[in-house]
């Protein structure tokens, strides 16, 4: 029902990322909500609360240094993990959702990219830590060299900005799949790491790969 939490019925708590309401501070809406399931009984949903510009933050809750542990699943069966008994409306919620859900594969080659199947297309998406202008500036470097790719058939055509990271996405014929796409994404990576350490001054070359990257740019809120 796309809750913002949830208490399971042995205390352990879910929090929901996509939800109908927010105040658009995910990271404020986050803990609001963790700090009133941890008031919340067993088995009790968890509505938002009023969230301000003074509320707490996510990552003044939890440890921030700890590993973030991503466990990718087929399908959303994890949502009633333990229950004895699945209503025909709780069986249709998920086979609903499941259809919905794109196929999606974590990269070992890289930390935080994830390969995805959308229609006809397949996707790559990086998750970067860096600052927004050096990972621009990386890119222009790689792109005005032609390195920009994860192999043949593969083509980077833009990135996404949100939350505060930015996000590079390549596009890549059907049918190639995750697993074909491991070594060139390896290979990426180590051009990467050298290009967004680099403090040259861009080319004019550069510079016009960077604008036109910067051009195709997309704000998610």
């Amino acid at each position: 029902m796309a809750w913002p939490a949830l208490v399971r019925s042995d205390g352990s708590i879910l929090l929901g990322l996509q939800v109908n309401v927010g105040s658009g501070d995910a990271s404020r809406d986050l803990a609001n909500v963790l700090l009133a399931a941890l008031e919340a009984e067993p088995g009790d949903p968890v509505p938002l609360g009023r969230v301000t510009e003074d509320s707490p933050r996510l990552q003044d809750l939890v440890d921030v240094s700890a590993t973030l542990d991503i466990d990718v699943r087929e399908d959303f069966e994890f949502w009633v993990d333990g229950a004895s008994e699945l209503s025909a409306e709780v069986k249709a919620s998920l086979e609903r959702a499941s259809d919905y859900a794109h196929p999606t594969v974590k990269l070992a080659a890289l930390p935080s990219a994830y390969w995805t199947q959308m229609g006809e297309k397949e996707y790559l998406r990086w998750v970067l830590p860096q600052d927004e202008e050096r990972v621009l500036d990386a890119f222009a470097r790689l792109h005005a060299a032609g390195t920009d790719t994860l192999g043949d058939g593969t083509r980077f055509i833009g990135m996404f900005r949100f939350q505060g990271v930015v996000c590079p996405v390549w596009e890549m014929p059907l049918g190639t799949g995750a697993a074909a796409i491991e070594e060139g994404a390896a290979d990426l990576n180590t051009r990467f790491e050298t290009a967004v350490a680099s403090t040259e001054p861009l080319s004019n070359e550069e510079r016009r790969a960077r604008a036109g990257i910067t051009t195709r740019q997309v704000t998610l809120r």
